[in-house]
């Protein structure tokens, strides 16, 4: 037993010079490394040069038939405008259909038979040219659409403007830790991790063509007039934010 504690003794003073950080048995911690870290953002404008319209086409009615019926002849009024306008049909999709009954309540107790049927068509148009989306806009409106229940402003080449974002983000980095360093004496040598963040031109919905939507407006007036809901086109912003590790040396 005694022999055992001597051994134990023998083996943590041997220990103490590493955990001190002094060379033993030829083995030495690595020095600290001398670095800055630096953030740094780019905000890139780009004007929008397609635009996706989201809207409905709805009726009532006291029977099932008359509500149907009424629904499907403002939506071939809302199509033909379309069509007339120069809207290709394959930019044009049909998004839902939805049949309701409605109950009354009286005294809290919902009636059995239905007080009034509704029936409604969602429709999603992709607009190319959006000098005319005011036109078009208007005109869906006073076709027969009740429902305007998205507005999104996008840019095709939104992957081009990332890439820009990025770089700008990453050159004022260079440059802010070459400021920061050079007040101290010190220059900047090689990066050694970078982090990056996109942010703008993503709303968070996207479609089969992975083109994301970007900016939006959604008219919270179902039946305004249609002058009331004209939508300036303005830009949309794409960032990037970056932060970097630099040796100092």
């Amino acid at each position: 037993m005694i022999r055992r504690l001597s051994w134990l003794v023998s083996i943590i003073l041997c220990a103490t010079p590493v955990a001190r950080g002094q060379p033993a048995g030829g083995f030495q911690l690595a020095p600290a490394q001398r670095t800055i870290t630096v953030s740094a953002g780019a905000d890139v404008r780009v004007v929008p040069d397609e635009i996706v319209l989201q809207f409905s086409v709805e009726d009532r009615n006291r029977t099932l038939d008359e509500a149907v019926k009424a629904c499907d002849t403002r939506t071939v009024a809302v199509l033909k405008f379309l069509a007339d306008s120069g809207i290709d049909s394959r930019d044009v999709h049909s998004q839902f259909i939805a049949i309701e009954p409605h109950y009354r309540n009286q005294q809290g107790v919902e009636l059995l038979v239905p007080e009034h049927y509704s029936a409604r068509r969602g429709f999603i148009v992709r607009i190319r040219k959006v000098g005319k989306f005011d036109d078009l806009l208007a005109g869906i409106l006073r076709s027969g659409a009740q429902r305007v229940q998205d507005v999104s402003f996008r840019n095709t080449e939104l992957r081009k403007h990332r890439d820009l974002a990025r770089q700008k983000a990453i050159r004022a980095a260079r440059e802010k830790a070459a400021a920061l360093a050079g007040e101290l004496d010190a220059k900047v040598g090689k990066p050694q991790s970078i982090t990056e963040v996109s942010g703008g031109g993503d709303g968070g919905r996207s479609r089969s063509d992975q083109v994301m939507t970007q900016n939006s407006y959604r008219p919270e007036a179902a039946n305004a007039d249609p002058e009331d809901q004209m939508v300036a086109l303005g830009t949309i912003s794409v960032t990037s934010q970056v932060t970097v590790v630099f040796q100092l040396e």
